[in-house]
């Protein structure tokens, strides 16, 4: 990943997003802007455990983040 990149975790991925997780202090040391998907984070009743630095988006703006990098998207 490169610098201004958006990485946007989903599904079971938001878990990586918990504070002070292993899997957030590796993704943090990227130069991106990492977020969650708010819808994804309430199943899974994470809401209070996603770290303050890490965006939580709703599914227009996951619409809109896609438009912006049409052409790196990776699943």
């Amino acid at each position: 990943m490169e610098h201004g990149d958006d990485l946007v975790l989903l599904s079971d991925g938001v878990t990586a997003a918990i504070a002070d997780g292993r899997f957030l202090e590796i993704l943090q040391s990227a130069p991106i802007t990492l977020y969650v998907l708010q819808d994804d984070v309430d199943a899974r009743g994470l809401a209070g455990q996603i770290a303050d630095s890490v965006g939580r988006v709703s599914y227009t703006d996951f619409v809109r983040l896609t438009v912006k990098h049409a052409g790196q998207l990776a699943w």
